[in-house]
C-alpha cells in the first residue's frame, strides 16, 4: 500500500497570526515579516506530526491509494479520515494501462475513525497479475483552519510553539510528544484491534 499526498494545503490555511500570538511575538514592526517561513515551517512539521499519530487529515487536500491487492472481496479499508469524496477508482495492469471502475461499483463508508470502500453489487474487479488499484480521494476536516476542531488546532499550536523554542537545542530530546499535546489528541487516536476478533 502506497498513500501520495497529490496536492499539499496552501500557507494561507495555516494559522500563521495566531502562532504569532501563541508565541507573543511583537507587532508593529518592519520587521514583522521575517519569521513568518520559519514559523510557517513549524506548523507543517507540527501538523505533520499530529496526523501521523491519529491518521486524521487536518487540512483537506487530495490523495493517491495504491494497492497490489484488495484486503477484501468487497471492502477495503483506507489509511486516513476523514474523506470527503473519493475522485476516481482505476484497474492498472502490469504495463501501466488503466481502467476506470465505475463509481456506480462502490461507494464511501466515511467513518471518522475507520472509512472504507465497499462494492456494491458483488465485488471489487480483479487486480491483474503484476498490476494494482489507484484510488484518489480528498480528506481533511475542511479547506480552511476553521474546520479543524479546535483541540486539534490547539495542539498543532502547542507542538509547533515547542518546535520553534527548541530550535537551538543542540542536546537530543526525550522522543515523543509533550504531554499537553498528547492529552489533547487522545480522543482522535485510533484504536487499534489486535487478532481480529471483539476484543
Amino acid at each position: 500500500m502506497t498513500l501520495t499526498e497529490i496536492t499539499s494545503f496552501a500557507a494561507s490555511a495555516l494559522p500563521l497570526q495566531a502562532m504569532k500570538q501563541h508565541l507573543r511575538l511583537g507587532t508593529g514592526f518592519s520587521d514583522d515579516a521575517l519569521q513568518d517561513g520559519l514559523i510557517e515551517s513549524y506548523l507543517r512539521a507540527a501538523v505533520v506530526a499530529i496526523e501521523g499519530r491519529i491518521g486524521k487529515a487536518l487540512v483537506q487536500r487530495r490523495y493517491q491509494l495504491r494497492l497490489v491487492d484488495w484486503r477484501g472481496l468487497d471492502e477495503q479499508p483506507l489509511p486516513i479520515a476523514p474523506i470527503s469524496a473519493l475522485v476516481s477508482l482505476r484497474v492498472m495492469d502490469a504495463a501501466g494501462a488503466a481502467v476506470e471502475v465505475a463509481p456506480a461499483r462502490y461507494r464511501l463508508v466515511a467513518d471518522m475513525q475507520r472509512p472504507k470502500l465497499v462494492a456494491l453489487g458483488g465485488f471489487f474487479p480483479a487486480i491483474p497479475s503484476g498490476g494494482q488499484i489507484e484510488l484518489v480521494f480528498d480528506a481533511g476536516f475542511g479547506p480552511d483552519w476553521a474546520d479543524v476542531p479546535p483541540d486539534l488546532a490547539q495542539a498543532v499550536l502547542l507542538l509547533a510553539a515547542e518546535f520553534y523554542e527548541n530550535r537551538h537545542e543542540q542536546s537530543p530530546r526525550a522522543a515523543g510528544l509533550p504531554v499537553s499535546v498528547q492529552m489533547l489528541i487522545e480522543r482522535w487516536r485510533i484504536v487499534r484491534v489486535l487478532g481480529g476478533g471483539g476484543q
